[in-house]
């Protein structure tokens, strides 16, 4: 199993033979500037036919020359030939020990699986070690079937909202971020998240600290579009995260065993998901937005029509035709959204504010800080209001 799982590995990474071939290149295009050398020689000569000493010398030159430069060619050819060979024999060397490993690695896990049971704790560290071993010679898919299979242990034998499940996750999402399987490494934050609110209160430290990741990583999936959602995929993601973090900054405000900075980083967090929603707002045509009023209307139509008696008549008939007001009321569901979302940030800006002017926790040079990035915030705010503003004319 190991020697096919490494020719898996091997046959993954191509020999390279660029500078063997390079070194042949080198040496055909001497050998080719040495000759023309030769035939520029010969063509001297003849001018210098009147004067055949000085002929016979330079032509001795010339292949002297041509006999060294190519020895010193095919020497440097057969120096480049042996470091390969010395490298593909590391290669093989390297290629064996690592199967070697893997072979003693997997014996001793089916034995502990056969000898313990499949589900039993001390796996937990089995599973880790050997899907480590795969992440350092970059066999990530291994890695990842590896620590899943870790994960279902630490579920099993320690219960679905077990704190041993954490580390696991945290090399599930490494090694799923390697191979950008995006959807994985959402859902493992997911769960990660869940993990941690049913082990730790909103205010505690661990749950806080895991929060600033959490946020983190949904706001880099918003920015960057991970997923390739559209607006509305989007627009909900930004606003939960954003309700994410007024939850939490509700629930520590006001508490005195929370940190001033702590609090300022999940401000500034929310602010920056604030912004990033309002800017996919405004930069969203406003054909993408539900508006209110309907759609379609029902309008009726009528005409006089002629019967096979000869009589005119006059028929009815009703009509689906576009609501003339469905367009203002999509412009006004922008400008309400770009409302909402600035109101937001000018509330974040405000929190901000109240706590550089009342904190006695933070240094000087923090403080400064602080205000700095109160002061860009502000600019990035003023940009999205007068975009509001011109959505109203």
């Amino acid at each position: 199993m190991a020697n096919r799982e490494m020719t898996k590995i091997m046959s993954a990474r191509p020999v390279h033979k660029m500078r063997t071939c390079e070194s042949s290149l080198m040496v055909a295009l001497l050998i080719r500037l040495c000759l023309s050398f030769v035939i520029l020689l010969g063509m001297a000569t003849s001018l210098w036919a009147q004067q055949p000493d000085v002929a016979e010398n330079e032509a001795a030159v010339g292949i002297d020359l041509l006999i060294k430069v190519k020895a010193v060619a095919e020497a440097e050819q057969r120096a480049q030939a042996q470091a390969d060979e010395e490298k593909q024999a590391r290669d093989r060397a390297r290629s064996l020990e690592i199967s070697r490993e893997l072979l003693l690695r997997q014996q001793a896990l089916e034995n502990m699986r056969s000898e313990l049971g499949i589900y039993d704790p001390a796996l937990l560290e089995a599973y880790s070690d050997l899907a480590g071993f795969y992440n350092e010679i970059e066999d990530y898919e291994n890695a990842v079937k590896l620590f899943t299979d870790a994960l279902q242990v630490a579920r099993i034998s320690s219960g679905l909202d077990s704190e041993t499940q954490l580390p696991v996750l945290i090399n599930l999402i490494d090694l799923n971020r390697k191979l950008e399987a995006w959807q994985e490494v959402d859902d493992l934050y997911e769960l990660s998240l869940h993990i941690n609110s049913r082990l730790y209160p909103l205010t505690d430290s661990h749950y806080l600290a895991y929060a600033e990741i959490y946020g983190g990583w949904k706001l880099e999936l918003i920015r960057d579009n991970l997923l390739q959602q559209n607006f509305r995929a989007l627009a909900n993601g930004a606003t939960d995260l954003s309700e994410f973090y007024e939850r939490i900054i509700v629930s520590i405000e006001g508490q005195p065993d929370i940190g001033v900075t702590t609090l300022v980083h999940l401000v500034s967090d929310k602010v920056q998901a604030d912004l990033a929603l309002a800017r996919s707002v405004a930069s969203t045509p406003v054909s993408a937005f539900e508006g209110l009023a309907s759609r379609f209307v029902t309008q009726t139509r009528c005409q006089n029509v002629r019967t096979t008696s000869g009589a005119i008549v006059r028929q009815c008939y009703n009509v689906q035709v576009e609501n003339p007001r469905y367009r203002q009321s999509q412009r006004d569901a922008k400008r309400n959204a770009m409302n909402r979302h600035t109101r937001n940030i000018v509330q974040s800006i405000e929190r901000l504010e109240t706590i550089r002017t009342t904190t006695t926790e933070l240094s000087a040079a923090q403080l400064r800080e602080l205000e700095n990035q109160i002061v860009q915030l502000q600019s990035q705010s003023e940009q999205l209001l007068r975009a509001g503003r011109r959505l109203q004319l």
